[in-house]
């Protein structure tokens, strides 16, 4: 392992170089104009597989965006590593509010990233973690130190639901067939706590429509007098929630799980700065359910927030009309023992218990996901704790994360294998938005961590 660390260190400049060649590409998967670039990543990530030593590599094609696949199999009596990631990014969406391109790589340095950030998109979410995996694999192999099997599946669709993920996975349950599953697309809790993501929230995403006339109307001629869809979504948005941060629709919380006060203790010895919190995202105060911290709100308590609300005339200038439809697109995030097909059931039927009558709504359901947790007692987590305590010098903590990846609860029970989340992101690494970024130190540490928990998995 030492020899292996070594490699790691002496190739630090051409890893960084690597990954900035690969988020040049502007694999944009929510947008067909982006084809092209989605495939052409596909291809170079395979590439950079097989040039790390992995063999069967493949592009596989699905219904939508090819999956890559590479392995190593060195014995059939040790134990086999799958690990996960995406090559797809999001959109860079809104362009100007980008201090740089987003597909134009910079190394910036920052108050959190005093070693220097890479500024592009994708870079944290996800080409910059699952290529941590690719380098510290390729540190393995050139040093003689892979202590099992390991096999990869690289997907290009994680930012548009995964939707052929799981036809690829079911079809390939022998090739897939694994110990444990490692992901990296999630993060630490800062840089001085590093911390193993244990649970993540589902979700339920739906869109809703309320119309009203049947045609736009002159807000002279008819004001005052006509139902106003946008007046009447904002409405039934607002009664969503109450004044104590509960959401109202009906049973939503029958079956959340009520966690423990003592595993609530552990979670909040976690140093939860509020007025860092708050000011990293530029806000005098906070909100949300009454009765829980804010590391609670956001990892342990469902939620329901409006993720976009249009209607109307929102072009330039002037145009005085009462719209005959508005939209809104709604997320509501899970906890163990809540289904999205549950709440989706139950988020619809209370949404149109609460229109009025003037109107007529509409609910059309998108994708979803389940809740997951991996206990902090078992020989996965300790792995990972252990491997990255020695990366970081310092004490790991279990964190529960309010994101959602959905695959995760799928693996589980398809491939009967629990899921690591070992992430080295921090939440301020703007993913999904402008200015998205990934600190070298993360990238860095991720490589030295792979490969312990590696070792100490094998050995167990």
């Amino acid at each position: 392992m030492k020899n292996t660390l070594e490699y790691i260190e002496e190739n630090k400049p051409r890893f960084v170089e690597e990954l900035i060649s690969l988020l040049k590409i502007a694999s944009v998967s929510a947008d067909p104009a982006f084809k092209n670039e989605v495939l052409k990543c596909a291809d170079e990530v395979a590439k950079f597989l097989k040039s790390a030593g992995a063999d069967s590599v493949e592009v596989c094609k699905t219904a939508g965006n090819p999956i890559v696949y590479g392995e190593k199999f060195l014995n059939k009596d040790l134990p086999t590593i799958l690990v996960y990631g995406h090559y797809d990014v999001q959109p860079a969406d809104p362009i100007e509010l980008w201090t740089s391109p987003p597909f134009e790589p910079v190394i910036k340095k920052t108050e959190l990233h005093p070693e220097g950030a890479i500024f592009a998109r994708g870079s944290a979410d996800d080409k910059g973690q699952f290529f941590m995996h690719l380098k510290a694999f390729e540190a393995m192999m050139q040093t003689d130190s892979l202590p099992c099997n390991v096999k990869f599946i690289i997907e290009g669709e994680e930012e548009v639901g995964s939707e052929n993920l799981g036809v690829f996975v079911n079809e390939n349950k022998e090739k897939l067939s694994c110990d444990v599953i490692l992901i990296s697309d999630t993060h630490i809790y800062s840089n001085d706590q590093p911390t193993v993501t244990t649970g993540l929230r589902g979700l339920s995403y739906v869109e809703v429509e309320v119309e009203g006339p049947n045609r736009d109307l002159h807000s002279g001629l008819y004001g005052g007098s006509v139902p106003n869809p946008i007046h009447v979504l904002s409405r039934m948005i607002a009664k969503l929630i109450d004044e104590n941060g509960r959401i109202t629709i009906d049973g939503f919380y029958d079956n959340v799980e009520e966690v423990s006060l003592e595993e609530r203790g552990k979670m909040n010895e976690l140093r939860d700065d509020q007025e860092h919190f708050k000011k990293s995202i530029g806000l005098n105060g906070v909100e949300g359910e009454n009765g829980f911290t804010t590391l609670e709100r956001t990892s342990i308590r469902p939620t329901l927030d409006a993720n976009g609300i249009w209607g109307g005339y929102i072009g330039e200038g002037a145009k005085t009309v009462i719209p005959s439809k508005a939209y809104a697109k709604i997320s509501m995030r899970l906890v163990p023992y809540q289904t999205p097909e549950e709440i989706t059931e139950k988020f619809t039927t209370y949404f149109k218990k609460i229109a009025p009558e003037n109107v007529k709504v509409k609910v059309t359901p998108h994708h979803g996901g389940m809740p997951y947790v991996l206990p902090s007692d078992t020989k996965e987590f300790l792995a990972a704790k252990k491997a990255m305590e020695e990366a970081f010098g310092k004490e790991v903590l279990p964190y529960r994360s309010g994101g959602s990846i959905p695959i995760t609860s799928m693996f589980e029970k398809v491939l009967n294998a629990k899921s690591v989340l070992m992430g080295f992101g921090l939440d301020s690494d703007a993913i999904h938005s402008p200015n998205e970024h990934y600190g070298l130190f993360n990238f860095y540490k991720g490589i030295q961590s792979i490969p312990l928990f590696f070792e100490y998995y094998t050995k167990g």
